[in-house]
C-alpha cells in the first residue's frame, strides 16, 4: 500500500479523497493555485504544494508542475479526482512513465472510452446495445440532413470530443439538422480542437441512468446498481439518486451485466461509470463511459456500503477486489443534490464572493466512514466559513447527500436537510432544489432528462416555490418576534407605567414587489407552546432558537420543521421548503402608519449596461460615442469557466466606459453609461 499519495485536484474531491487516504494511514499531498492558497483542501492535506497563478492551465493542468510536485515530495500515486486532468490519457500516460502510479485506469483504456465515436464501435463490438445511428465523421451539413433523414427524426447531432453540453443539438428536422451540424462542430472546434460530428437517434421521453463498475488488475469487473441522473439543467446534472425509481429488476441486471462486459473489453482497472440512456419502455442504449470518479459517487456509497475512493486506491495498489457480484448489497434510498454557487432567479449567473455564513445541516453520516442503521445527512465540501468562491472554477459549494429507508424517507430527509443549509455572502441554488423535491412528479418518479426545460424553460421565479402552508411562515415569524417582545420586558431601568407590555394582537406586513405589503392580522400567547392564530387556524409551536441565529427548529402542531428567519433591520426574512417571504411584524397602530408612509422608489438604472454577477471583466467590445443596435455585443464578463456575453438590449450611444477590461466586478456594478 502506498505511504503517501498527491490529489491533482482541488475543492470538495480533494477533502474527499484526503478523508479516506487518512482512515488508510496514508499522507496526502495537496496542490493548489494561488486563488486557492486558503482552500480547505490546503489545510486538510498532510503538505501542500503551490502549482501557480489561479487559471487552470497555469495551475490544476499543468501535469509538468503535479509531476514535479510528487517528485518533490515523494508521492507514489496521484489521485485526479474528476474534472481537470482525470479523464486526460495523455497526463495518464506520463504519470505511469514517471514510475509514479495513477489512481485510476491505464491511459489505454482512458483513450479506448474517451473518443465517443471509438467507443460507441467498442460498446457494438463487446455486444452492448448502442443507439442506432452514423458512428463515423461526418463531412458536411448536407450529408447530416441526409443521414438524419435516413435514422428518421429526432436525432441527436453530437460532438465526438464533446461534453458538459457542449458541442450537442438535437433536431427535428432537415433545417435543424443542417444548422446543428454546423454549430456543433464550430462550437466541437473551439472547445475541444476536434470538430469531428456525428448522429444517433434521440430516444424520446429518455432517461440518464448509469452503472458504476470496479475492476481490478486481476481481472475481476463488479457492477454497483446504478444512479439515476435524469434531472438536469443544459445537460448538467442537478439531482441524482439510487436506486433509480423507474427500472425494474430485469433491466437493472442486464444494464449492469453489459457495463461489466464493456469494461472487460477495455481491461478496465479502477472505479468507472457506464451512462445508458433509457427509453420509456425501458430500452436502454450506451452512450458513453466515464473513467473516472463521478461527483454523485456518494448515493452509490449509501446504498452499498462500499468506499469507492478506497477501492480506487486498493486497485491502483495492486490489490484483488474483496468482494463478488452476489456480495454487494442495496440498502434503502440515497439522494444527492449538488449544492451550487448560483442564482436561481438571475437565470442561474454565477455568484462568486465571501461566504460570510456558511452552516451545512446537521451531519450523521461523514465519507469514509460506515453507513448508520437508518440512514441519515452527509456533507461533502471544500469550503468553510469565511472561504472564498472563486471566480476561475465551477461553482460547487458542497453536495448534500441523504439516505433513508426508501425513497419517500430520503425525499422528506433531503427537503429538511435543505431547510437547515444556511448560506450568506453569495447566492445558492437550494430554492431551486426544494422546488424540485416538491414537485408531485419528481415525487411520483415521473420524469425524465426534459423535466426541467419542461417545467422550468422560461427561467425560475420565486412563484415556483408553492408552499404547501404558506401561514406557517407568517405564524413562525409572529411566534419569533414574541420572543424578541418578551425579551424586551426584561431590560432593566424601564420607566414605572411606561413598561414594555407584550401584548397578543400583532400584523404581520408582508412585502411584495414594488413596495407594497399585505397585512395579516394575528394573535399570539403562549400557553406552554407558543400559539399563533392565523387567518382562522392556530400553529402551536414550540422553538430551538437563540437570538441572533438563522437556522431554527422545533415542531409546529407536533410536526417536527426546520427553518431559517433572519432579521435585516426592521424587516425579517421567513424561509421555508425553498419558499421565502419578508416580514414586518408590528401593532395594528404602526401598521396604519407603515400604510401612508412614503415608498421611495429605486432609482433609473436602464441608462447602465450593470453586470448581471460576479466576475472578471475580459473585454469592452465598444468605445464612447459608438452607436449601438440592439442586440449587439457590448462586453464579456468571465465566471467559473464560463465566459457570458453582455448585448445592448436597445439602439443607443456609449456615453463612458466606467470599468475597464481585467477589472473584477460586483453584481449591479456599471460597465458602460448610454447617453
Amino acid at each position: 500500500m502506498f505511504k503517501k499519495i498527491l490529489i491533482a485536484n482541488r475543492g470538495e474531491i480533494a477533502c474527499r479523497v484526503i478523508k479516506t487516504a487518512r482512515r488508510m494511514g496514508i499522507r496526502t499531498v495537496a496542490v493548489y493555485s494561488e486563488a486557492d492558497a486558503d482552500a480547505l483542501h490546503v489545510s486538510l492535506a498532510d503538505e501542500a504544494v503551490l502549482l501557480g497563478p489561479p487559471p487552470s492551465r497555469e495551475s490544476y493542468l499543468a501535469a509538468d508542475k503535479i509531476i514535479a510536485a510528487c517528485r518533490a515530495t515523494g508521492a507514489e500515486a496521484v489521485h485526479p479526482g474528476y474534472g481537470f486532468l482525470s479523464e486526460n490519457e495523455g497526463f495518464a500516460r506520463q504519470v505511469e512513465a514517471e514510475g509514479i502510479v495513477f489512481i485510476g485506469p491505464k491511459h489505454a483504456s482512458i483513450a479506448a472510452m474517451g473518443d465517443k465515436i471509438a467507443s460507441k464501435k467498442l460498446a457494438q463490438q463487446a455486444g452492448v446495445n448502442t443507439i442506432p445511428g452514423w458512428n463515423d465523421a461526418i463531412e458536411s451539413a448536407e450529408a447530416a440532413v441526409s443521414i438524419a433523414g435516413k435514422i428518421g427524426y429526432p436525432v441527436m447531432i453530437k460532438a465526438s470530443a464533446g461534453g458538459g453540453g457542449k458541442g450537442l443539438r438535437v433536431a427535428w428536422n432537415d433545417a435543424e439538422a443542417f444548422d446543428g451540424f454546423t454549430s456543433c462542430r464550430n462550437e466541437a472546434r473551439v472547445s475541444f480542437g476536434d470538430e469531428r460530428v456525428f448522429i444517433e437517434k434521440f430516444v424520446e421521453q429518455p432517461r440518464h441512468i448509469e452503472i458504476q463498475v470496479l475492476g481490478d488488475a486481476h481481472g475481476n469487473v463488479v457492477y454497483l446498481n446504478e444512479r439515476e441522473c435524469s434531472i438536469q439543467r443544459r445537460h448538467q446534472k442537478v439531482i441524482e439518486e439510487a436506486p433509480s425509481p423507474f427500472i425494474s429488476e430485469q433491466t437493472r441486471k442486464a444494464m449492469g451485466e453489459q457495463a461489466v462486459a464493456l469494461a472487460r473489453a477495455v481491461a478496465y482497472q479502477s472505479a468507472g461509470t457506464v451512462e445508458f440512456v433509457v427509453g420509456k419502455d425501458q430500452g436502454f442504449y450506451f452512450l458513453e463511459m466515464n473513467t473516472r470518479l463521478q461527483v454523485e459517487h456518494p448515493v452509490t456509497e449509501c446504498i452499498t456500503g462500499i468506499d469507492l475512493v478506497e477501492q480506487m486506491i486498493r486497485i491502483a495498489a495492486g490489490e484483488k477486489l474483496a468482494f463478488t457480484q452476489a456480495g454487494i448489497p442495496r440498502r434503502g434510498w440515497a439522494i444527492e443534490c449538488r449544492i451550487n454557487a448560483e442564482d436561481p432567479f438571475r437565470n442561474f449567473l454565477p455568484s462568486t464572493g465571501r461566504l460570510a455564513r456558511y452552516l451545512p445541516p446537521a451531519t450523521t453520516m461523514e465519507a469514509a466512514a460506515p453507513v448508520p442503521e437508518g440512514g441519515g445527512v452527509r456533507v461533502d465540501t471544500g469550503v468553510y466559513e469565511g472561504g472564498e468562491i472563486p471566480m476561475y472554477y465551477d461553482s460547487m459549494i458542497a453536495k448534500l447527500i441523504v439516505h433513508g429507508s426508501d425513497r419517500d424517507e430520503a425525499i422528506q430527509r433531503m427537503r429538511e436537510a435543505l431547510n437547515g443549509f444556511v448560506i450568506r455572502g453569495v447566492a445558492s441554488n437550494i430554492a431551486f432544489q426544494a422546488a424540485l423535491l416538491a414537485h408531485p412528479r419528481f415525487i411520483a418518479g415521473d420524469f425524465d432528462t426534459g423535466f426541467v426545460a419542461q417545467h422550468y424553460g422560461g427561467g425560475f421565479k420565486a412563484e415556483d416555490v408553492a408552499h404547501d402552508d404558506p401561514d406557517f411562515l407568517v405564524a413562525l415569524a409572529a411566534a419569533t418576534y414574541r420572543r424578541y417582545r418578551e425579551r424586551a420586558t426584561r431590560i432593566n431601568g424601564q420607566l414605572p407605567g411606561y413598561e414594555m407590555r407584550i401584548g397578543e394582537d400583532f400584523v404581520v406586513a408582508i412585502k411584495h414587489e414594488g413596495g407594497a405589503h399585505e397585512d395579516v392580522p394575528v394573535r399570539v400567547r403562549v400557553e406552554g407552546a407558543t400559539l399563533v392564530e392565523v387567518r382562522g387556524k392556530t400553529y402551536a409551536i414550540t422553538q430551538e432558537w437563540n437570538f441572533g441565529s438563522i437556522r431554527t427548529s422545533g415542531s409546529c402542531n407536533g410536526r417536527p420543521f426546520t427553518a431559517q428567519i433572519e432579521r435585516n433591520g426592521l424587516w425579517s426574512h421567513v424561509t421555508h421548503n425553498g419558499c421565502r417571504i419578508e416580514v414586518l411584524v408590528m401593532s395594528a397602530r404602526a401598521s396604519e402608519l407603515l400604510r401612508v408612509m412614503p415608498f421611495k422608489t429605486p432609482p433609473d438604472m436602464s441608462g447602465f449596461l450593470l453586470s448581471p454577477m460576479p466576475g472578471l471583466l475580459v473585454e469592452v467590445a465598444v468605445e464612447p460615442g459608438q452607436t449601438v443596435r440592439a442586440g449587439e455585443r457590448l462586453a464579456v464578463v468571465e465566471a467559473m469557466k464560463m465566459e457570458n456575453v453582455l448585448v445592448a438590449g436597445r439602439d443607443g450611444r456609449i456615453k463612458e466606459i466606467l470599468a475597464s477590461e481585467g477589472a473584477s466586478l460586483t453584481v449591479d456594478q456599471p460597465i458602460l453609461s448610454f447617453e
